[in-house]
């Protein structure tokens, strides 16, 4: 059994993994582009309900009656009129066709696809999906998906076993759909155009419209609150607008992080931000251990007595502390002076964790503690 006592805190700027591994500071700019996306600029969601056919025996085995009436229906629609009751779906898999329209797409470009099973087949490789229409959230179609699918992962079963590798009921068709309606969307060189932050932050804004108007020395730029930014288009690039949106968003800005420090105790890792802070405290750390073990042995009676023999349990405990370590941090602790802290007292990756939550409990964590 092994008991340890440990008080402690951490700072660290970006990753310190608990493999004990720390990542020195490097605070670097980033593009306005990777922090921001124009307002109205943004992806759609499609998706679509279909068949798939050419499955060697793997199909949804006429259990399910929807496969049995869409193959059915699709049948009719082809001319070919059949009774449900005489279908046999084994090579016939339903499927849930999903896909993601981008922005600014246009009539005749593809899109991948990803297909879902949605009966009990048991793989759909091989597999053809046939023509699916490819539905928006105002139920139009958008685009229409067709073709030979590609399964990343194979199953194969005998009379008493069985072989799987990843997910054969998933599979994907790439440039396999083809769009048929486009968004209708423009950008408005009359209208201001509106910037949104991907994580809401007051200084981040306001560094940002600074930026912009320093760099393009005018006065444009504007933080209306911490998640948008609001853009006048100047006369010069009313005609011109793509490449006004290309310039400023090539602009570097260092964003501002908030203190937080992030714990994922399934995998053990530590995550903390660079402005976490700490107050005054000091680490301590040791372990107990106690070693007990047990053994048999024979207890026997003198000869011609009326006792018997008799097995008697020997316990042996041994205990072994060893000598705790102090060591005292000032408040504004450095990252290099408490790393080399707490490798001095050699913190696993697991003490870590206690450290934290024990020093946020005190309240001298000076930061957001979130466990994942």
């Amino acid at each position: 059994m092994r008991i340890g006592t440990i008080a402690s805190t951490l700072l660290c700027p970006l990753i310190m993994s608990l493999a004990g591994v720390w990542l020195p500071e490097c605070c670097q700019a980033s593009r306005i582009k990777d922090l921001v996306h124009i307002q109205g600029v943004r992806e759609n969601q499609l998706i679509g309900y279909g068949l798939i056919v050419g499955l060697k025996g793997t199909g949804d085995k006429g259990g399910g009656k929807f496969t049995i009436n869409s193959l059915a229906n699709m049948l009719r629609k082809l001319g070919v009129s059949v009774d449900p009751a005489e279908l046999k779906v084994k090579n016939v898999a339903a499927v849930i066709v999903t896909a993601t329209l981008p922005p600014f797409a246009r009539r005749g470009e593809r899109i991948d696809v990803t297909i879902s099973s949605l009966g009990d087949a048991s793989s759909l490789q091989g597999g053809t999906l046939l023509l699916t229409p490819l539905k928006g959230a105002d139920d139009q179609v958008y685009a229409v998906a067709q073709g030979p699918l590609s399964v990343g992962g194979f199953a194969a079963e005998g009379g008493a076993a069985g072989v799987q590798k990843n997910h054969p009921t998933v599979a994907r068709i790439p440039q396999g759909a083809l769009i048929e309606r486009e968004v209708p969307f423009s950008l408005n060189p009359q209208s201001p155009l509106i910037m949104t932050l991907d994580r809401a932050d007051f200084v981040t804004a306001a560094r940002i419209a600074k930026k912009i108007n320093d760099t393009l020395n005018m006065d444009l730029a504007h933080a209306q609150d911490p998640r948008s930014i609001s853009l006048t288009i100047p006369s010069q690039f009313q005609k011109n607008l793509v490449e006004l949106v290309a310039t400023i968003q090539e602009i570097e800005v260092e964003p501002d992080t908030q203190a937080r420090v992030v714990i994922n105790e399934r995998t053990g890792t530590v995550v903390v931000g660079e402005n976490v802070r700490i107050s005054s405290v000091a680490i301590s750390h040791g372990n107990l251990s106690i070693e007990i073990k047990e053994t048999q042995q024979v207890s026997q009676p003198p000869p011609l007595s009326p006792g018997e023999t008799q097995k008697v349990p020997q316990t042996d405990i041994t205990i072994h502390e060893e000598r705790g370590n102090l060591i005292p941090l000032p408040a504004n602790t450095t990252v290099g002076e408490l790393v080399r802290a707490l490798n001095a007292i050699g913190v696993s990756p697991r003490d870590l964790i206690a450290i934290l939550q024990s020093i946020r409990a005190a309240g001298a964590l000076h930061a957001e503690l979130e466990i994942i």
